[in-house]
C-alpha cells in the first residue's frame, strides 16, 4: 500500500495536542490547522485512539487529549497506529520467471526494502512529539522576530 498522509495528519494532530495540552482541542480546531476535512481528522484521532496515544470527552467542553506525555510519543508510534502494510510498495503482481531480472528481482527488492523500511522505524522512533513541539516553538519565535 505504502505511505499515506495519515502520518502527517497525525503527527500534526498529536503536535496540537501537545501544545496545547492544558485544554482538549476538538477536532474542527485540529482539522482548521490542517486546512482539512473534520472527518478525516476524527478518523485519524481514532486510530490514535485505538493505540492509546489520545483519548477523547463527549459533550459540551470535550474533545481530543494525549494520553501520555509527549515526551513518551515517538513518531514512529504515530506512523504505527494509522499505517498498515509496508512502507514502500511491492510488485502488485508476480513478474514473469522466464526474465532474468524478473526472476530474481522481488527477492532483491525486498531485501533493500526491509532495511529501508527498518532504517526509518528507527529513526522515527528516535523523535518524540515534545522534541517536535520544541522545534515549532523555536521556529515560530524566530517568524515573529522577522516580521515584527
Amino acid at each position: 500500500m505504502g505511505l499515506s498522509s495519515r502520518s502527517a495528519v497525525a503527527i500534526h494532530a498529536l503536535t496540537m495536542l501537545a501544545r496545547w495540552g492544558d485544554r482538549s482541542l476538538t477536532s474542527a480546531e485540529i482539522a482548521e490547522s490542517l486546512a482539512s476535512n473534520p472527518v478525516l481528522v476524527r478518523r485519524v484521532l481514532g486510530g490514535l485512539r485505538d493505540a492509546d496515544l489520545v483519548w477523547s470527552t463527549e459533550g459540551r467542553g470535550g474533545g481530543w487529549s494525549l494520553a501520555r506525555p509527549p515526551r513518551e510519543i515517538t513518531l514512529y508510534d504515530a506512523y504505527t497506529a494509522v499505517e498498515t502494510g509496508p512502507i514502500l510498495s511491492r510488485h502488485a503482481h508476480p513478474p514473469s520467471a522466464e526474465c532474468e531480472v524478473g526472476r530474481h528481482i522481488q527477492a532483491l527488492l525486498e531485501v533493500e526494502f526491509q532495511d529501508a523500511e527498518r532504517a526509518m522505524e528507527e529513526r522515527l522512533g528516535r523523535t518524540t512529539i515534545a522534541h517536535l513541539l520544541r522545534q515549532v516553538l523555536a521556529a515560530e519565535r524566530e517568524f515573529a522576530v522577522r516580521n515584527h
